[in-house]
């Protein structure tokens, strides 16, 4: 059975919550998926609403997302994100499956934590106050 190159390309929208830190988190998410492995584009529509197009035999919208609140970001709860969230999740391991692809074989989570640390401010960061610095 010959797969045809565009059922394994997906396109799906990842909503964020209102109440972060961020208020641009689609942005954010922007910056930190593109150069993943698998990922073929990834842009804003708003600043709660991502668009990610990538190959699901390289990666799967639950090793995106899980990747995505490992970093600190908020994915929204609503009801009928989750359903479709469950949904998205269920028919791309079925259809990793049925083409000889593992579960867990990707290390997607492993590449954004290394980009996020490399995106990281890494001078020593002192939280205490002027003053208190020159005492032990």
């Amino acid at each position: 059975m010959d797969i045809v190159e565009s059922e394994l390309i997906k396109q799906r929208q990842v909503f964020f919550t209102e109440l972060h830190p961020i208020p641009d988190q689609a942005r954010a998410a922007v910056e930190l998926l593109l150069g993943i492995e698998g990922i073929i584009s990834a842009e804003a529509d708003s600043r709660l609403l991502l668009n990610v197009r990538y190959n699901v035999m390289q990666i799967t919208l639950e090793q995106i997302e899980a990747g995505l609140i490992e970093t600190g970001f908020h994915l929204s709860s609503k009801l009928l994100h989750t359903l479709k969230r469950a949904l998205y999740y269920y028919t791309e391991e079925t259809q990793r499956a049925n083409n000889g692809c593992p579960r867990g074989d990707s290390n997607c989570t492993k590449k954004i934590f290394v980009v996020r640390y490399a995106n990281r401010d890494h001078r020593l960061q002192d939280h205490r106050p002027e003053y208190w610095r020159k005492y032990f």
